[in-house]
């Protein structure tokens, strides 16, 4: 999950990071092209970059306040949903190559969510945070431990990051067991902006 809003224009630089292309197949290609640019897949989903046109149902899901109930800032409206979709349009605006990405549904071919790699500034000391969000229709069936195994083998294998994290609230239950079948850990108690959050994390060695 994301806690807070890491789009904002207050985001601490995260540092420099290992060139990316994208990825589709397990292979490295280049990072633009003509149609929408795939990032990463798994056996049931794609994550592309965002197009404006994903702004309907990018607003479907932030206004629902079931899927952002562990958000501090709740549900948001379509005009602050055009804004982040806006920030994110070429990736996370203080490192291209960190990104909330469209997350589809191979088997339907639909929009399901938005899941990606976030920077932060914990407590001094730059970090990178798998964020993953989906649909409610598609709760319960193991896509968020299968996105975030991807993402914890992308930020390794691809950005050769040595650590990852997730900020989760510390009532979000299932956000806690996503995060653990992705291999993360309970590493700490943390105050994000004034807010209390679980930090769970994983090693590049650990993931091996």
């Amino acid at each position: 999950m994301g806690l807070a809003r890491a789009w904002s224009g207050s985001m601490t630089p995260l540092g420099s990071v290992p060139e990316m292309g994208r990825i589709k197949g397990g292979k490295t290609v280049p990072a633009r092209g003509d149609g929408p640019v795939i990032v990463l897949e798994t056996e049931r989903l794609l994550l592309r970059r965002l197009l404006p046109g994903d702004l309907d149902d990018r607003a479907a899901l932030y206004g629902d306040p079931d899927i952002r109930r562990h958000f501090p800032e709740g549900t948001l409206t379509v005009a602050e949903t055009k804004e982040e979709l806006t920030w994110f349009l070429d990736g996370h605006p203080e490192d291209g190559r960190l990104d909330l990405w469209a997350t589809i549904h191979k088997e339907s071919r639909r929009f399901i969510g938005r899941c990606g790699l976030l920077p932060w500034i914990i407590d001094g000391v730059p970090e990178v945070e798998i964020a993953y969000l989906l649909a409610k229709s598609h709760w319960r069936r193991g896509l968020g431990a299968e996105v975030a195994r991807a993402l914890v083998r992308h930020g390794f294998d691809r950005l050769s990051l040595t650590r990852l994290i997730a900020l989760i609230d510390p009532e979000n239950g299932a956000s806690i067991r996503t995060a653990e079948r992705g291999g993360l850990a309970f590493e700490r108690e943390v105050d994000v902006d004034g807010v209390r959050a679980s930090l769970y994390a994983i090693a590049a060695m650990a993931s091996e």
